[in-house]
C-alpha cells in the first residue's frame, strides 16, 4: 500500500460546528442525500481556512457505514478521497459497510479493500436504512451496490 500524504497547508480533523454548511455544501454539490448529515460523525480535511473533503462514519447497532464521502471539484484526483477513506476505515470499530451507486465508485472502494456485501448478511440496522435506496434504486434501475470492509487486518471490528 503507498503512502499517501496531504497536500502541504492542508490538514485532517474532524468537524466543528462551523463546518456544517461547507459540508451540507459539498454533499448536495455531489448530488448524496443531504438528509441525514450530523456534523458531529464527520471528517474534513481542510486546506488554506477552506474545507475541500469530507466523510461520516455513522454507527448503528451491530454495524458502521462509511458515507457522504466528498472532495471538491478543483481538488479531486489528488488522493484525498483515498486517504479520508482510509482514515475512516482506520477509526472504525464495528463491521464496516457503504453503498455507492455504479461500478465506478464501487472500483473506487474495491481498490480500497471493500467487498460485495450480501443483502442476507447485512446487520438489521443496515437493512432497514439501506432498504429506502434499494427500493428507490430498484424503482429507477439504478446500479446500487453494498460493500462491507473485511475485520482482517482493519480498524473495522
Amino acid at each position: 500500500m503507498s503512502l499517501l500524504k496531504l497536500p502541504d497547508a492542508c490538514i485532517l480533523r474532524s468537524a466543528r460546528r462551523e463546518d456544517a454548511r461547507a459540508i451540507r455544501r459539498l454533499v448536495i454539490g455531489a448530488l448524496l442525500d443531504p438528509t441525514q448529515l450530523r456534523w458531529q460523525q464527520f471528517w474534513v480535511i481542510e486546506c488554506e481556512g477552506k474545507v475541500i473533503a469530507c466523510a461520516q462514519l455513522r454507527t448503528f447497532p451491530e454495524a458502521q457505514e462509511l458515507g457522504s464521502l466528498v472532495v471538491a471539484k478543483n481538488w479531486r484526483n489528488k488522493g484525498l478521497g483515498t486517504f479520508l477513506s482510509r482514515h475512516l476505515i482506520q477509526h472504525a470499530n464495528q463491521p464496516l459497510y457503504l453503498e455507492c451507486l455504479g461500478d465506478r465508485l464501487a472500483n473506487f472502494y474495491q481498490q480500497l479493500g471493500f467487498v460485495h456485501a450480501s443483502w442476507q448478511d447485512l446487520p438489521r440496522s443496515l437493512k432497514r436504512k439501506f432498504g429506502t435506496s434499494k427500493f428507490v434504486a430498484g424503482l429507477l434501475r439504478l446500479p446500487l451496490r453494498i460493500l462491507h470492509y473485511p475485520a482482517q487486518g482493519s480498524g473495522a471490528m
